[in-house]
């Protein structure tokens, strides 16, 4: 097969059956968290988020990412010189560390303890016959606030090693819907395609594609200008994606400015990322090699 003919069949979206099991893992965690004597009496929200919410999941990925959200306590931040007082808010009575316990119990109690493993950050539901592995995590409202008294809605977190990390799925799937129209949906299909092309290196034994995780793939094409991604051709296409990649990334200073696909987040300065530019740069010089671009 030519490069062409894999990458169309790459830059394809789950089957059906696979998108299935994706669905039914959301839909257990819900009944879970609706069978929780604790928490169904709590402002509680389950939704999907990452790469399945996205729809830039691809049918080798194992999981599938679900938020549950309480938003009985926040979390926020305030403009220079504003107290809590300014904006009326109130002490919390509800911590994270007992939602988490509580979702925690939650979960065991509707899918057995032998199907649950709780992480630093998320809780691995495991799959079975009918549905797909399902990281889970337990959040807290986040608010950025306004001199005015407006706010930005995120989502934070508090991992089991006591380390705050603060999300923004909404405006990633806003902003990532926004570039995937404006690109005549290639943005999504070039993202699978690279997603795919990570994993056919990882399982050929090429050692930079393990650990890149399929996040920061979708972030670093958020970063590719949009005409990238209007060639003739889908190999076009991934060649023009992974030379600005490239040529980017070789520097800090090229990327320092790159932003998450909320564009909230820098991309390249967050000491609690999961990667590295070293690691993005690596990969993609291997993946361009891979191909046998020139």
């Amino acid at each position: 097969m030519s490069w062409e003919n894999i990458f169309l069949t790459w830059a394809k979206s789950p089957s059906v059956s696979e998108q299935e099991k994706c669905d039914n893992a959301e839909r257990a965690v819900r009944k879970a968290v609706e069978n929780s004597s604790e928490l169904s009496s709590r402002s509680v929200r389950v939704f999907p988020q990452g790469s399945y919410r996205n729809r830039t999941n691809v049918g080798t990925e194992s999981d599938v990412d679900i938020g549950v959200l309480c938003t009985d306590t926040f979390y926020f931040d305030l403009p220079e010189g504003f107290t809590r007082e300014d904006f009326g808010i109130n002490p919390a009575t509800y911590i994270h560390s007992q939602f988490k316990n509580h979702l925690h119990e939650g979960l065991n109690s509707y899918f057995g303890s032998g199907s649950i493993e709780r992480g630093n950050k998320a809780f691995d539901v495991h799959e079975n016959t009918y549905r797909i592995d399902a990281d889970v995590v337990p959040y807290f409202e986040y608010r950025l606030y306004q001199k005015d008294g407006s706010y930005l809605t995120g989502v934070c977190f508090f991992t089991d090693k006591n380390e705050f990390i603060i999300n923004w799925p909404e405006q990633n799937y806003e902003n990532g819907v926004a570039k995937n129209d404006d690109t005549g949906e290639r943005f999504k299909a070039i993202t699978r395609t690279i997603k795919s092309l990570r994993t056919k290196m990882a399982e050929d034994g090429i050692i930079v594609a393990k650990p890149i995780p399929s996040y920061l793939i979708e972030c670093m094409l958020w970063n590719v200008p949009k005409e990238g991604f209007n060639h003739d051709t889908y190999e076009a296409d991934v060649r023009y994606v992974l030379a600005h990649l490239f040529n980017n990334t070789q520097k800090f200073d090229d990327c320092k400015e790159w932003r998450e696909v909320n564009e909230l987040k820098y991309l390249f300065r967050d000491a609690l990322q999961s990667w590295t530019l070293t690691q993005a740069h690596n990969f993609i010089s291997e993946a361009w090699d891979y191909i046998g671009f020139e």
